[in-house]
């Protein structure tokens, strides 16, 4: 034997007994079918449920700070029932903010409310039945006047 029949051996190596195995049947069982799931960032797990789910009948405006695009969908809900909305995007990447953004700018449509943008990353989003009055100026620094 060579050296390369080694290596061949070693690498995959051929039994020289013959023997034939016997397969037990498989019984078939009723099997859901198995969906692979890609695995989740951290930005795209939803966090745990807090405690604004149940909400006083008298909130008018819910603030949020979404860790994740699967929490726009609470975000959409509490547009729903008629509230304004605040939301945060600082904590999500900015695909993911921008992936909420366009979600949101849906619901609002489809509600005939309004969206806008109040600060760096952070936006309001109120149903048509809250007026939101007012403006705020997100111009640079240098439009400031010095007060001397």
């Amino acid at each position: 034997m060579g050296i390369m029949d080694n290596i061949k051996n070693f690498v995959a190596p051929v039994e020289d007994d013959e023997e034939e195995y016997e397969q037990e049947p498989v019984q078939q069982q009723a099997q859901q079918p198995v969906v692979e799931q890609e695995p989740q960032t951290r930005y795209e797990r939803p966090k745990r449920q807090s405690a604004s789910t149940t909400l006083n009948a008298n909130t008018k405006m819910v603030l949020f700070e979404p860790r994740s695009f699967g929490e726009a969908e609470e975000v959409g809900t509490r547009l729903k029932e008629g509230r304004a909305v605040v939301v945060n995007l600082h904590k999500l990447d900015r695909e993911y903010a921008q992936r909420t953004i366009d979600f949101l700018t849906g619901v609002v449509f489809a509600l005939d409310g309004k969206i806008q943008k109040i600060g760096q990353n952070v936006i309001l989003c109120s149903p048509s039945q809250i007026g939101v009055q007012g403006s705020i100026n997100l111009g640079s620094p240098d439009d400031f006047d010095d007060a001397e």
